[in-house]
């Protein structure tokens, strides 16, 4: 150990003078714990954002720790100087021993800073966590202190390229973050001692990040990003190919929403029947930067479903676009409703006064961060509705704290930044089209390319070509079909395809991973949930599985009698749902309910989860038979029929049966299937008989959501008509 003593009042002053200099040119805020912070046997971790971060370490920490440092840092002449007055050690990252001496240094009590990214990052998140850091806390039990950084990476001593925004002295803020442990976890082997500690460390890391985040409502999180990345940054582009800066966006938000003002009260839900479109956004923002909840309306449900919806909400006024109304043919579909009015944004754009134009003019648009008229993050920010997949829609009301966690929990475990363009064709209406596909790019600053459906398979894959577009969410449906109709060169800019909202289908993974190179990351949530509760990334990715819990989510996985594999699986976090909407009490808000207690959320998922924290969904409780006294998984069902015949369409729902109780009604694309065929593949999977359905219904196709799922009430409906 290379250990330097200055003198102390040259140490003192040194220090005092560096301390006053940060503080004064970054405004340096420093957050602390609630907790203490232990004296002996403690590691300090933090990410790496630049090489200001040492420094600020060494300077605002409430303790004089040892620094670990690489050798080749340590024999930069720029860092020469500054290393003579804290104490260090330098190592070398690629010897075996290095470890071992600072394990003797926590030892012998003295606290010690590592990074344990082990190099600055170059992405602006988290990069690679090395395991020695966490395999040292283990071996010694060590207290561990998580700092978390915050706008270091923004400073011009930072990695990051020229496409990252750049501050000349940025505001950088120290969080310090409650004391945790890491204990050593049990393995045949030292190396696999390793990998799960380092797999724990990682955990921590993600936590933190995400803590550190403050709750802001959504338009307060618009106005932020649109200062950071400039508003003159293209943004979005519709169909209409026209490029939307953040200042378009603000202007659109800000004059619409004063529009609005004049047609609807403060708190009312607001009806949006509008596809992917940049106006369709701005009115989004808009109604919410002028204290009004955006109500998501599901324009591909019938007449029924859109009144059921509005009298769950209480919706009184319905924001649509005559031309809108006219391409997809909702005429029918809105003129049974009744108890709202529709206004079209045609009619809108006529009520913009020349007084509204001089109030953005020398006005909001310059004062734009101050026209929120709530700023609170736990008031509802949108009022989504579930699909129906498993019985009648309900209006989901999620707040902007819940939206805005959602966010934080995503970019705390994947790297998005503000080079990447994401494509978005899957509906606002649907959660992860809105929070995923559309509010994270927004929020993040990454470019937003809006389509207005998901079912042109042969145009959005020449789009994500024609667009050089590097982040394609979609449905297991959607991808399945992208493939069949792309080119293989279709999809050669994209980083990440990830899928949620239905199970990813085996052949469909195979067929990206054939074709394009591409391999698609599995995630799983709920509308409830804003909607991702976990998902699978570049380093953690498990095939198979939908990946880790994000971090902010506690869960308890509730055992079923009756079913072997999993348990039903109940999540808390702040993403959660402030409540329901439902018909029998419209405008009343239920906050959710679970056995694990007030806050939990019960998905209804059967879920199973292994040692290191990846969850497998078995599925969904409701999906589940009881035939003869035994229980029979429908999707375990599907999976077997699908995988003998891949190529066509299957779904399975249960029904009353005099003699066994309930028996399985299947309903497929496939004209040769019969009963035969399926006794023999289930016999080949090793199931029992009973799981074989008893009768067989062909059809050209299966009934389809508007987000790609199949319709298993409409299929219920028919099975018990049949």
């Amino acid at each position: 150990m290379k250990a330097t003593y200055p003198k102390p009042w040259l140490y003192r002053v040194f220090r005092a003078v560096l301390r006053t200099l940060c503080q004064i040119l970054f405004r340096v805020e420093v957050q602390h714990s609630s907790t203490p912070i232990p004296q002996e046997r403690l590691l300090i971790i933090a990410n790496h954002q630049s090489f200001l971060d040492g420094l600020l370490l060494g300077l605002f920490l409430p303790l004089d720790p040892v620094f670990v440092i690489n050798t080749a840092i340590a024999q930069q002449r720029v860092f020469r100087f500054l290393l003579l007055f804290v104490d260090h050690v330098t190592v070398d990252t690629s010897s075996p021993m290095a470890m071992k001496r600072v394990i003797n240094l926590i030892e012998q009590g003295r606290p010690v800073v590592i990074f344990p990214e082990g190099r600055i990052t170059i992405t602006g998140s988290l990069m690679k966590v090395y395991e020695g850091t966490a395999f040292v806390a283990a071996k010694t039990g060590a207290a561990i202190l998580p700092v978390s950084l915050q706008g270091p990476s923004h400073s011009y001593f930072s990695r990051m390229a020229a496409w990252y925004p750049h501050r000349l002295f940025p505001k950088i803020c120290l969080t310090l973050h409650p004391v945790c442990h890491i204990t050593m976890p049990e393995a045949r082997t030292a190396k696999e001692r390793r990998r799960l500690a380092g797999r724990q460390m990682v955990r921590i890391m993600q936590e933190m990040l995400f803590a550190e985040k403050k709750p802001l409502t959504l338009f307060d999180a618009l106005c932020a990003a649109a200062r950071l990345h400039g508003k003159k940054k293209v943004l979005v582009e519709d169909i209409s190919r026209k490029p939307y800066t953040y200042a378009d966006l603000m202007k659109m938000a800000l004059v619409l929403g004063r529009v609005l003002e004049r047609h609807t009260n403060p708190g009312e839900y607001v009806g949006l029947l509008l596809p992917n479109m940049a106006v369709s956004l701005a009115l989004f923002f808009g109604l919410s930067a002028r204290g009004r909840v955006p109500a998501m309306l599901n324009y591909t449900s019938g007449s029924a479903g859109l009144q059921s919806a509005c009298t769950a909400a209480d919706i009184k006024t319905i924001i649509s676009s005559r031309a809108f109304v006219d391409q997809a043919n909702l005429s029918k579909k809105i003129e049974p409703l009744y108890g709202q009015r529709i206004i079209y944004l045609e009619n809108l754009r006529q009520e913009i006064s020349l007084v509204d134009k001089i109030w953005y003019l020398f006005y909001a648009r310059h004062c734009y961060c101050f026209f929120s008229l709530n700023h609170d993050p736990e008031q509802a920010a949108v009022v989504l509705f579930t699909s129906g997949s498993e019985g009648a829609a309900k209006g989901v009301v999620l707040s902007h704290r819940a939206i805005m966690a959602n966010i934080s929990q995503i970019c705390a475990v994947i790297d998005f930044s503000c080079r990447d363009k994401v494509l978005n064709a899957l509906p606002m209406f649907h959660s992860f089209g809105l929070t995923a596909g559309t509010l994270l790019p927004v929020i993040t600053g990454a470019g937003l390319i809006l389509y207005p459906t998901p079912l042109h398979y042969r145009i959005i894959p020449e789009l994500v070509y024609d667009r050089n577009c590097t982040i394609l969410f979609g449905t297991s449906t959607f991808l399945g079909h992208y493939s069949r109709f792309a080119h293989s060169y279709d999809f050669h800019t994209l980083r990440y395809v990830v899928a949620g909202a239905e199970k990813l289908a085996q052949p469909v993974k195979e067929a990206w991973m054939e074709k394009f190179g591409l391999r698609i990351f599995e995630g799983y949530g709920a509308t409830e949930t804003a909607p991702v509760l976990a998902v699978n990334t570049p380093m953690a990715f498990r095939s198979g599985s939908v990946g880790n819990l994000l971090p902010g989510i506690k869960a308890a996985i509730e055992n079923i009698p009756g079913i072997e594999r999993g348990g039903v699986l109940h999540v808390r976090g702040a993403n959660v749902m402030s409540g329901y909407l439902r018909e029998e009490k419209p405008g009343q808000l239920e906050p959710p309910e679970s056995s694990m207690g007030k806050g939990w959320y019960n998905t209804g998922d059967v879920v199973e989860q292994d040692e290191e924290g990846f969850l497998y969904v078995v599925g969904r409780v409701k999906r589940f038979a009881k035939i003869a006294g035994e229980m029979i998984g429908l999707e375990t069902v599907e999976k077997i029929i699908a995988q003998a015949a891949p190529q066509f369409s299957h779904a399975v729902v249960a029904r009353q049966d005099a003699s066994k109780g309930e028996g399985l009604l299947l309903f497929t694309t496939d004209p040769q299937i019969d009963r035969g065929f399926l006794i023999k593949t289930f016999k080949a999977a090793g199931l029992q008989e009973l799981a074989v359905p008893r009768r067989i219904v062909n059809s050209e196709s299966l009934p389809l959501l508007g987000t790609g799922k199949t319709d298993y009430p409409a299929l219920q409906k028919l099975a018990e008509e049949l």
